[in-house]
């Protein structure tokens, strides 16, 4: 698929710093997919757009996306499909399944909401085990828009497919993309300077268990 927006993607190599957050106390923990339950390399992935002139703040805009993810996701790639929780509001708790075409479908527990992020945590039979953050806040004088995920494989066919045959990398980092310039829309007024990507690569996963 054809994108006029520049990407600029570096890959570096990680460390025991790269770790995903810690998962609240509060949280009801059981069919969490966590990192330590996964395969193949850990990674961090940052997704970063700066919205110059937005119309909305980033308190606004994280509001708007809580309130329903498909406002941003590109929904023939993604679709978020509340299973648990009220509708039109965001709470630690809630949970998600992430319909995609073919055998994809990703369940989703909301882990945190704070007043300019929330965090998702990967469930049994995702693809992924781990977590995701979308966020959003002043840099400046623009609003910046950023997507940060913590993951490794949540299987050895999801490593296959990710990290050796680089098909599905290719179809998050396009969907993701794509959840970044739609959120930026949402957002008003226009990019500055394209999508910055960076992915750092932790092998030694024990260093972060």
């Amino acid at each position: 698929m054809w994108r006029t927006t520049p990407i600029h993607r570096r890959e570096l190599a990680g460390s025991a710093d790269d770790g995903p957050p810690p998962i609240p106390v509060t949280l009801a923990h059981e069919e969490l997919q966590r990192p330590t339950d996964g395969v193949g390399p850990l990674f961090r992935r940052r997704y970063t757009a700066r919205v110059r002139d937005a119309d909305l703040s980033p308190e606004q805009l994280i509001a708007r996306v809580g309130e329903d993810p498909n406002r941003a996701s590109p929904t023939e790639f993604a679709r978020f499909q509340k299973v648990l929780g009220d509708k039109g509001v965001l709470r630690a708790g809630d949970e998600f399944v992430v319909r995609m075409p073919g055998p994809w479908d990703g369940p989703v527990r909301v882990a945190e909401v704070t007043p300019t992020s929330f965090r998702l945590a990967t469930l049994a039979g995702h693809l992924e085990a781990g977590q995701i953050e979308f966020r959003a806040f002043p840099d400046g004088g623009e609003l910046c828009f950023q997507i940060e995920s913590w993951a490794r494989s949540g299987d050895r066919l999801s490593n296959l497919l990710y990290h050796h045959l680089r098909m599905s990398k290719e179809i998050q980092l396009h969907m993701w993309s794509s959840f970044v310039e739609r959120a930026a829309d949402l957002a008003g007024g226009s990019l500055a300077g394209g999508i910055d990507i960076e992915t750092r690569r932790l092998d030694d996963v024990d260093a972060v268990a």
